[in-house]
């Protein structure tokens, strides 16, 4: 049997759309995956949706649908989106599933067979947001502490697991697997909490209805925690007679959990699957948190960020460079748009971009659009190349992926340094396609196949084009030199990999962008009043002269009629959709009393409306017959 590699994100609670926190932890058990592929070995990846609980029950009748509905709405986002950051995950589960629940029911017959479960009154502050209790000194200011939720006291009949039998043995095994809990940091949090005593656990609920029914008993539900645990086995046939999947890759190689939810993927879950007889998982990796304005992302903070309209305008590589390379994994770091386009044009735009346009073309005019004839067995950049795969490899085996990347980029500059010292141009002018130039430009082709190589797991549709052009894309795993083959024909030149992006451009487009999401997220308010809605002067205009705003991709400004003496110029994101010239003569709806903005150096007087497709795309209102311009809207 071969090397195998079971790696698993949290499942996500369905009771709201994927946000930051969900890519990123997606995206890094991508990168790893990846990884280990290229190494050898055989991966399974899995990850999936929590879909039970009070959290999803309520969201769902808020938004006036059922609870499995709305979790097949939101699940279907998430493959969207997947699909879109390139994830390559083996298995999706759900927890609504019923290879999932006959896992859970498995477990549990498991748990009453030790002896670790009774039936019991509780009564104690209950987080619905957390899907928790916490003891009333934990609480601050009467809510949760880890979010500010507000919680209520809850009592019922209750299934009850006995976490407390397991404090000695969660210790000794802690001591005896130090590195089972990463960071550090995280790994003392854990110990202590374990040291400071622990109370058996409330692992049903007799309120709920939404929920994997007890087995035997239907006036119960299964707890989230045990219910959303148990999908790390039940994925993998658990429960089932087929446990071929279980076999080969249980226990799990590695759990990546956000800090948040560290209790329960390091304390309950060892607790639970001591308790059925079944081997721990082999590493709990508790990363940091996303920050915005120095706060954690959270839904009812209203902070969360969904940078999808990244992902529309530069693709899922760039955003997937920006997690991997910003952030320190395992610490906390902030989410701007500033810090992702100062990394794209830096390290992607000027460092990688370049670099690889400027060999190229050099490579495409000395030697005919082939490969250099002759290969380079020694020089200063294979030393160096060497020296940065053995410091890559480290650093990813031990997730420390912005030293890693670090390392790669310090591979590009040496590239970049070695064509300004070696002035190929010069070299081609005085002897032509030398024995002295092929080697020279080989030195550089090798050491870019090696980039590519490197970052394929962060940046797999980049890695691949630049393997294809070198025409070594069947030999994507080797990291070592002299892979690339000499006297073959370049692939096609296709453009600039990450063309610069003009700063003021892209935040005018942003600011457009933002407004526009506002207006459809104000439409989900609280009802409004016939007062409040009269304040907003909506009336028809018709369109004069439209064209673009230079350097920009979306911005068109516009000259509209709205019955005044004068047209009223605004600046509408909208040129992704619709040429300037089949604008003219168009009826629109505007806002005519909004605060002027100025966007790209351009005032605009007006917001006009349209409706949004689920791709983002932008589709006026318009009027369905011939209506004078300043016509009132109501």
């Amino acid at each position: 049997m071969g090397r195998t590699f079971y790696i698993t994100t949290p499942i996500y609670y369905v009771n709201d759309l994927p946000h930051i926190g969900h890519m990123y932890t997606t995206v890094v058990a991508d990168v790893i995956a990846r990884f280990k592929r290229m190494r050898g070995f055989e991966v399974f990846f899995l990850t999936g949706t929590d879909e039970h609980g009070q959290k999803i029950e309520r969201a769902a009748r808020d938004q006036g649908t059922s609870p499995q509905a709305l979790a097949d709405q939101v699940v279907g986002r998430y493959h969207q989106l997947w699909r879109q950051l390139a994830i390559t995950h083996d298995d999706f589960i759900r927890t609504t599933q019923e290879r999932h629940k006959a896992g859970v029911r498995e477990l549990i017959r498991r748990m009453t067979e030790a002896g670790d479960i009774y039936k019991a009154s509780y009564e104690g502050w209950y987080c619905a947001g957390c899907e928790a209790f916490y003891p009333e000194t934990q609480l601050k200011d009467g809510r949760c502490p880890d979010f500010g939720h507000a919680v209520e006291r809850l009592g019922e009949e209750s299934y009850f697991f006995r976490l407390s039998a397991y404090q000695e043995k969660l210790l000794a095994f802690f001591g005896e697997h130090p590195d089972f809990v990463r960071p550090t940091s995280r790994f003392n949090e854990v110990v202590r909490f374990v040291e400071g005593g622990l109370k058996d656990l409330s692992i049903s609920r007799a309120s709920l209805r939404w929920g994997i029914p007890w087995p035997g008993d239907d006036g119960h539900v299964v707890y989230v925690w045990v219910d959303a645990l148990t999908n790390y086995v039940s994925a993998l046939g658990f429960g089932s007679q087929n446990l071929d999947l279980f076999a080969r890759f249980w226990p799990a190689d590695l759990h990546l959990v956000g800090k948040d939810i560290l209790r329960f993927h390091c304390v309950y879950w060892p607790a639970f699957l001591m308790s059925a007889g079944l081997p721990l998982p082999k590493q709990v990796f508790g990363h940091g948190w996303w920050l915005k304005d120095e706060k954690k992302m959270s839904k009812s903070l209203g902070n969360v960020v969904r940078p999808d309209y990244l992902i529309r305008q530069f693709g899922a590589d760039p955003l997937r460079y920006f997690f991997l390379r910003e952030m320190t994994f395992g610490q906390d770091a902030n989410f701007s748009d500033e810090a992702f386009l100062a990394r794209y044009n830096a390290d992607l735009a000027n460092g990688l971009g370049n670099t690889f346009a400027r060999v190229m073309a050099m490579a495409r005019r000395y030697f005919d659009g082939k490969t250099p004839p002759e290969a380079c067995g020694e020089s200063v950049l294979r030393t160096k190349a060497e020296e940065v795969t053995a410091r890559y490899l480290e650093s990813m085996e031990t997730y420390e992926f912005h030293r890693a990347l670090e390392a790669v980029w310090e591979l590009l500059a040496a590239v970049d340094g070695y064509v300004t010292e070696k002035a190929p141009w010069g070299l081609y002018k005085a002897e032509g396609a030398s024995q002295r130039l092929s080697r020279i430009m080989y030195n550089c082709l090798e050491s870019l196949r090696l980039v590519a190589v490197m970052t394929y797991p962060v940046m797999p549709s980049t890695a691949e084009k630049i393997l294809a052009v070198l025409r070594t894309d069947r030999d994507r795993q080797q990291m070592v030199w002299g892979m690339l083959p000499v006297a073959v024909s370049l692939g096609p030149d296709e453009g600039p990999l990450f063309p610069r992006v003009d700063e003021k451009a892209f935040f005018a487009e942003v600011n457009v962008s933002e407004g526009q999401k506002g207006q459809e997220e104000s439409q989900q308010d609280p009802l409004v009043s016939i007062e409040e809605f009269g304040k907003i002067k909506l009336v028809v205009g018709k369109v004069l002269t439209a064209e673009r705003v230079p350097k920009s991709q979306k911005l068109v400004r516009l000259e509209v009629d709205l019955g005044e003496e004068q047209p009223r110029q605004i600046v509408a994101g909208i040129g992704s959709s619709y040429q300037p010239e089949e604008l003219v003569g168009k009826l629109i709806v505007v806002v005519a009393n909004l605060k002027p903005a100025t966007l790209m150096g351009v005032e605009s007087r007006g917001m006009l409306l349209a409706a949004t497709l689920a791709d983002g795309s932008p589709v006026l209102l318009t009027p369905e017959k011939e209506v004078p311009p300043g016509s009132g809207v109501r």
